[in-house]
């Protein structure tokens, strides 16, 4: 049963389950923070050199393994520091023991190794070493390759996103830290190569241990050892003094005009189709500009939802737009009529169309073959003779990445369109908020793909909806932070109100003609319904909606509305976006961290009025839907602004 307290945890994540401590540690002018057995941000005197350096051991769905650590020594010299500790991950049917050891010197080297021992015959499709290189000052800059054969060529890292790996048999890398810094990355104990980590909205290029070109899963036989080393070396004299910044904190400023609000809208999955219609009053005082249903023509009841989808388009005023998944067997021509014939049943007239077909929400990788299945352009073909003249969308129900390695042929349909999700190679908090950073580079890779065509991003949310790389998503039992799980708590708290204002803001900048998010009800939903696992203090309260709900809602009428330029000074800390309404102007703020963050503000005038999302008054933004519509916080002038952790705040000035 799940608790009945409110407790501060529950507030910012959705569950009590904590988060490992981090600690960080100097050597010289190198700092690391050490998490969970990995290191996170190495930099050189605050210049971001790495984005971790892991060792991580995977399953055959690409499951990642929580290591159950022990005998742990942490060291801090004056010199530099050292780490050593062993692991366990395991299974009901498989286990592999690891030994570690982490050493750092002032003198610019950090050297991490491991062993690992499989205590049974383990099947795996990836385990050792991953190291991240981070985006900021790195993409499209020059890299130096070591490859195993001793070769060595200049290359740079891609700008666009790379569909496939774009370097293979790594033993070392090289690259600028700033001006007169370099630093070297080698790699030792097994081949490496380097997969551009964007694609699955990681913020980071990753070289990661063996080669996706090889069988997997493969099999690590039992009792026999195997080690690994990663010794990074930063080398040269910076060519010049960083200059020393004017005041500190967090300042944003809102200037003119650029651009569009995007068309905002929500999903609805097939199987919340009568849960939603159940909350009808609540989705349409949301006003989304359109609701994404959909219909996957391998299950039943495809009539009912049509129906339901009918009705919801009724009840909420909000346009309906159709995914339709085939399910491979036979002609595109023939599956679409059948399930036609049971949307013309239930009477209902989509606005739009996506088709899609099932080998397509699946993952391979480029120039590898694919089952049988139909084509976009016998698709098109298809949805175009059963539903004259609707609006017809191509592309990927799945990530980025899908879409990246089948493109869709120019000019076969009106609009293009895939989705994203933040917990596909890690889920600890901080990750899912970087993923905000790689939104730039998907937004530029798919426009250099299809032109000027319509774009938009589909139903989106932390939870994943639909699992490209294994047999069903994630479970998550334990109401913890799973990767790949369709159950994330976090979406139930503040967490994901931020995290959705972030990503909102970025898409914006990227001139997306619309993007929806989440789902209705459900496990990426924005409104409380009673599931069949647990969620903490929701289930014993009379809790009505997540504080996401008045983010979608907050922003649904803003759709179409101009974007005023809204910049923050560290937007990976405090995300910002602003438009002008017709009662005046409004911006909205998200604080992406678990610190309170002070915002000085400038390009707003007058009075205002402030709305808060915070751990303060979560009870009643959880059991009042209409919390945005009463009476906020009036401001006579504004300077600054307080954010909670994951706060998110509305200032509307006249």
């Amino acid at each position: 049963m799940a608790k009945s307290t409110l407790t501060r945890a529950v507030k910012l994540t959705g569950t009590d389950v904590a988060e490992g401590k981090r600690r960080t540690l100097t050597a010289g002018p190198i700092t690391a923070m050490f998490d969970n057995g990995a290191l996170r941000y190495i930099r050189y005197r605050g210049t971001e050199v790495l984005r971790g350096i892991a060792y991580l051991v995977r399953d055959k769905d690409w499951g990642t393994y929580a290591p159950a650590i022990e005998n742990l020594k942490v060291r801090q010299r004056k010199d530099g520091f050292t780490i050593s500790y062993s692991a366990t991950t395991k299974d009901k049917t498989q286990g592999l023991h690891y030994t570690a050891r982490i050493e750092a010197k002032a003198n610019g080297t950090l050297t991490f190794s491991a062993t690992g021992t499989p205590l049974t015959d383990f099947l795996t499709n990836r385990t050792g070493f991953v190291v991240l290189h981070p985006l900021n000052g790195v993409v499209g800059e020059p890299v130096e390759i070591v490859h195993t054969d001793g070769k060595k060529r200049k290359s740079k890292f891609p700008k666009l996103i790379s569909p496939g790996q774009p370097v293979f048999e790594i033993r070392s890398l090289k690259h600028q830290v700033v001006p007169g810094v370099t630093a070297t990355v080698l790699m030792e104990g097994n081949k490496f190569e380097m997969e551009d980590h964007r694609n699955w909205m990681d913020a980071s290029y990753k070289t990661y241990v063996c080669s996706l070109l090889d069988p997997w899963p493969y099999t690590l036989k039992k009792g026999e050892p195997f080690t690994q080393s990663i010794t990074v070396t930063i080398e040269g004299k910076p060519a010049a003094k960083k200059a020393a910044k004017a005041g500190s904190g967090i300042s944003v400023d809102v200037g003119g005009v650029k651009g569009m609000i995007p068309a905002i809208g929500i999903g609805v999955p097939m199987a919340e189709a009568q849960h939603a219609l159940a909350k009808a009053d609540l989705i349409a005082a949301m006003e989304p500009n359109h609701l994404v249903c959909q219909i996957d023509g391998r299950h039943k009841g495809q009539r009912e939802a049509a129906a339901a989808f009918r009705e919801l388009r009724e009840r909420t005023g909000a346009l309906s737009f159709l995914e339709i998944v085939l399910p491979a067997k036979k002609p595109a021509a023939e599956e679409i009529a059948a399930i036609a014939k049971e949307i013309r049943a239930a009477d209902y007239k989509p606005d739009a169309i996506v088709v899609t077909q099932m080998h397509d929400l699946k993952s391979f990788q480029p120039n590898t073959p694919r089952p049988w299945g139909p084509t976009y352009e016998e698709k098109a073909a298809a949805v175009r003779k059963e539903f004259p003249g609707v609006t017809l969308g191509g592309g990927m129900l799945s990530f980025f990445t899908e879409l990246n390695r089948k493109p869709v042929p120019k000019g076969v349909f009106d609009f293009i369109t895939h989705t994203v999700c933040p917990i596909v190679h890690a889920a600890d908090d901080i990750s899912v908020m970087e993923t905000l950073e790689s939104i730039p580079s998907i937004i530029a890779s798919t426009r250099n793909m299809v032109g000027k065509e319509p774009y938009l991003i589909g139903p989106s949310s932390i939870p994943c909806r639909d699992n490209p790389y294994g047999g069903v998503v994630s479970p998550n039992p334990s109401n913890s932070r799973v990767c790949l799980a369709d159950m994330d708590p976090r979406q139930r708290g503040l967490f994901a109100a931020a995290w959705n204002v972030g990503l909102l803001a970025a898409l914006a900048r990227g001139g997306l003609d619309a993007v929806s998010l989440g789902a209705v009800t459900g496990p990426q939903g924005a409104i409380y319904r009673k599931t069949d696992y647990a969620q903490p203090w929701f289930d014993a309260a009379k809790a009505e909606v997540y504080p996401v709900y008045h983010v979608l809602a907050g922003l649904g009428a803003a759709s179409g509305n101009r974007r005023l330029d809204a910049v923050s000074s560290a937007p990976s800390t405090v995300a910002a976006l602003a438009h002008k309404s017709p009662d005046g102007t409004e911006l909205w703020l998200a604080n992406l961290t678990p610190e309170t963050q002070k915002v000085k503000l400038s390009g707003l005038k007058g009075a205002a009025e402030i709305h808060r999302l915070s751990d303060s008054n979560f009870q009643k933004l959880a059991t009042d839907p209409g919390f945005l519509s009463g009476k906020g916080e009036a401001v006579k002038k504004l300077g600054s602004v307080e954010l909670g952790p994951y706060g998110v705040v509305r200032i509307q000035t006249a």
